[in-house]
């Protein structure tokens, strides 16, 4: 009998292909993604570990190879959704992966600020608010100030002045650190208050607001941080996509030489490996008047200013595990006023503004440059990620002109540089120990910080401080029994301030005032720390505490031009080390979702401006300082087609002086109470209607003084109460229109800002009702 080799052959390879078949099956993880119908949703990208598996088909799923972990994290993005973020055990894994997309974005959105990578707000212990491109476009139909949007909107910061500068918007009481995709904005050696108002809305994707002191970036952030996220490439966009935005605004009531527009353009599309976004817009505002029809007063104002903004991201993916990405944005945004101040008197008359023409440069931003290099790498070893960025920023911003100062010596303008160039890496490493998942977040921030304020006529003001900063840093995270995350880390700040000989400006003739100061160099280090516990295994309560610092070399400028020592060793400029305690919550219940948070901030030795009653001008004054409020927000999906909301924030603060008193901090630093509300009504998918109301209370710490007056920021606040509307239709996939009104009531009052600033050349009332047309066009 012939031994039969097929018949026994074919048998054992089939039997050994089904076993590598099975072995390979093994290997792989399926997931399946659904929208919020329970359908399954095509085309959402999927992460695993940070790394990039591609999109789901037609049957919402998507396979990918099992990566070496036992824990792995999985990130969802689609277009339609915030972004989810979701942990696996793939040990006790039986059964593809199934996610469902949710629209309730309060504990599912994703966080790229607090931590600096990619995570979940349901994991971060303190207060996050996240402003999404939806609610950024809408907003911008009421108004494309983007200090305005964010005051509207976000509790705890103050409500903006509408004016070029955001002076008297601070977060929590304190100053903000404000960033473009990281890159610092701000100038915390000498504040320009021009930081918030830096950037166009339209390139905006998502605006990050971290509250609360941290040690995450560094100087500038004592009271938190605003992140402007900038519109992503699109990895599913053709080769050239784009929108097109017509806006005009007008006074409805009173509406000579009130007549505003906007353009922007804005490209993108994918080409292989490469990805691009560019963008241009001009947005120019026309006379604003009050809701009498009187010309608003011009001081610092915004009527007859023009900005400009111009954006471009490019990408390139160099393999499935690395990319490269340049952003560079300019903004610039100057007021070319036809009319002047005529000063009112403050508590009796306002500031109006009349025919005329100021002597001076035109104020604003005259250019904000921004450019970034960035390298970024999955699995650089292990499962260890690298994000590395150098950057450059360059701002100069121009101040009004003054006839006579109580700063200096005759007439004249100031003006504010600054010039950054920094480098940042961020490595993350994630882990397991027995079963305890966790990452630890490691790197370092370098930057040169150079900025001075001269006078257009060549004095100078405060000289030229370049500072040399150099802070490395670690955060741990750890994911105790059953969903108890924890957070905890430090940052070494080591920061050396140059400053070369200098006069300090004469305050009279002949040189009357002034002192010869020697330079040197003031270092400045220290040690911040921070950690948080935060447990979020039900939605019905996410509870966070958390203890963080910040460090802060704030308004140095301020304390050296006012020099009165001529050895700079002498003069006290120590930093604001900054201590925020903070216990809240994140709940969602049925159609509610809720969030609170409570907040004490100290420093043993913080900077607040003091107005001097002898002489008018202000000066830093350092002492011990306390401030605690609280934020509330809350939201309802009444139907399909109603959602209403709210919230509601109160910030207290005071100083104590060396003879032991109790005094509160003046209005530039804590804003009266604000409360906001909105319904929003959307019958159809294409139509979409929202009424919203911001409130801002009483605030009345201060007495007159012996004349009869108050000092600068310590005037009492009265009520304000504004509506605005906004509503937009989508024609079809490519037009769509959108109106909204600015102060729908024509309410007739006075700033927030106006009031508390307590003088006469401030004390401008609130412009009366805009409207606002605005055409899109997509393709």
């Amino acid at each position: 009998m012939l031994f039969n080799t097929k018949m026994y052959l074919n048998p054992l390879l089939t039997a050994i292909m089904m076993s590598m078949g099975a072995y390979a099956f093994a290997q792989d993880v399926t997931v399946q993604i659904k929208d919020t119908e329970k359908n399954t949703l095509t085309n959402a990208n999927i992460w695993v570990n940070g790394k990039l598996q591609g999109l789901t088909d037609q049957s919402g799923v998507l396979v990918f190879s099992r990566p070496a972990t036992k824990l792995i994290q999985i990130r969802v993005s689609h277009s339609s959704y915030p972004d989810r973020i979701h942990r696996v055990n793939l040990d006790t894994l039986v059964s593809p992966i199934q996610l469902a997309m949710n629209d309730q974005r309060k504990l599912d959105e994703v966080v790229v600020t607090a931590g600096r990578k990619p995570e979940s707000i349901a994991n971060i212990p303190s207060s996050v608010s996240i402003l999404t491109t939806k609610e950024i476009e809408s907003q911008s139909q009421i108004s494309t100030d983007i200090a305005s949007v964010l005051g509207n909107t976000i509790p705890g910061l103050g409500v903006a002045a509408r004016k070029g500068t955001n002076s008297g918007q601070t977060l929590r009481g304190r100053a903000v650190l404000v960033l473009i995709d990281g890159i610092p904005q701000s100038t915390p050696l000498m504040n320009g208050a021009r930081d918030i108002r830096s950037i166009d809305p339209s390139v905006i994707e998502r605006v990050e607001v971290i509250k609360g002191a941290t040690s995450i970036y560094g100087n500038g952030s004592a009271g938190g941080i605003i992140n402007y996220i900038t519109r992503k490439n699109d990895p599913q966009a053709k080769t050239i996509g784009g929108v097109t935005t017509l806006r005009g605004t007008v006074n409805p009531y009173h509406n000579k030489e009130t007549e505003g527009y906007r353009f922007s353009q804005t490209l993108y599309g994918r080409q292989n490996k490469f990805s691009y976004t560019a963008s241009g817009a001009v947005d120019y505002t026309g006379l604003q008047r009050d809701a009498d029809g009187v010309p608003l007063g011009q001081t610092d104002g915004l009527s007859n200013s023009r900005s400009y903004n111009a954006f471009l991201k490019i990408g390139y993916d160099i393999d499935p595990n690395s990319s490269l990405s340049l952003v560079y944005n300019f903004f610039n945004s100057l007021q070319d006023a036809r009319y002047i101040s005529k000063n009112g008197r403050y508590g009796e008359t306002p500031t109006i503004g009349i025919l005329g023409v100021d002597p001076g440069e035109n104020t604003g931003t005259r250019f904000n440059h921004n450019a970034m290099l960035t390298y970024s790498k999955n699995q650089l070893f292990g499962n260890t990620s690298l994000n590395a960025s150098v950057y450059y920023n360059t701002f100069s911003s121009m101040n009004r002109y003054v006839e006579r100062s109580n700063s200096w010596y005759g007439p004249g303008q100031t003006q504010i540089n600054s010039e950054k160039k920094g480098f940042r890496a961020d490595l993350n490493t994630p882990f397991e120990i027995g079963s305890v998942a966790g990452g630890v977040t490691y790197g370092i921030d370098l930057l040169n910080d150079v900025t001075f304020q001269d006078l257009t006529d060549g004095r100078v003001y405060v000289p030229n401080m370049d500072m040399f900063n150099y802070a490395p840093f670690a955060q741990l995270t750890l994911t105790f029994i059953d969903h108890l995350i924890f957070k905890g880390g430090m940052r070494y700040e080591d920061a050396t301030v140059k400053i070369r000989d200098f006069q300090t400006i004469a305050s009279g003739p002949g040189n009357e005032g002034s002192v010869a100061v020697e330079g040197g160099t003031i270092p400045y280090r220290g040690t911040t720390f921070n950690a948080g516990l935060r447990y979020n295994k039900y939605r019905f309560l996410n509870p966070f505490i958390s203890f963080s610092q910040g460090f802060t070399i704030n308004e140095l400028g301020r304390i050296v031009r006012t020099a009165t020592e001529s050895d700079l060793q002498n003069i006290q400029t120590d930093p604001i080390v900054t201590n925020n305690y903070e216990v809240g919550f994140s709940s969602q219940i049925s159609i509610f979702n809720l969030s609170a948070a409570y907040f004490i901030s100290t420093s043993k030795l913080g900077v607040n401006l003091t107005a001097r009653e002898e002489n008018g001008y202000f000066f830093p004054e350092r002492a011990p300082e306390r401030v605690n409020g609280v934020e509330l927000a809350l939201d309802a999906r009444i139907s399909s087609e109603i959602a209403v909301g709210g919230t509601y924030s109160y910030v207290e603060g005071k100083l104590k002086r060396e003879d032991g008193t109790k005094t509160y901090l003046g209005g530039s630093r804590i804003m009266p109470p604000k409360a906001t509300a909105y319904i929003n009504y959307a019958p159809t998918s294409a139509f979409d209607l929202q009424l919203s109301w911001v409130h801002t209370g009483n605030r009345n710490r201060f007495e007159r003084t012996s004349n009869n007056v108050y000092l600068g920021n310590e005037g009492p606040v009265r009520t304000v109460n504004l509506l605005n509307f906004n509503g937009g239709y989508k024609i079809n996939r490519q037009w769509s229109v959108g109106v909204g009104v600015a102060n729908l009531l024509n309410e007739d009052y006075y700033t927030v800002y106006s009031q508390f600033s307590a003088t006469d050349q401030n004390y401008v009332k609130g412009e009366g009702a805009t409207m606002s047309l605005n055409l899109n066009y997509r393709f």
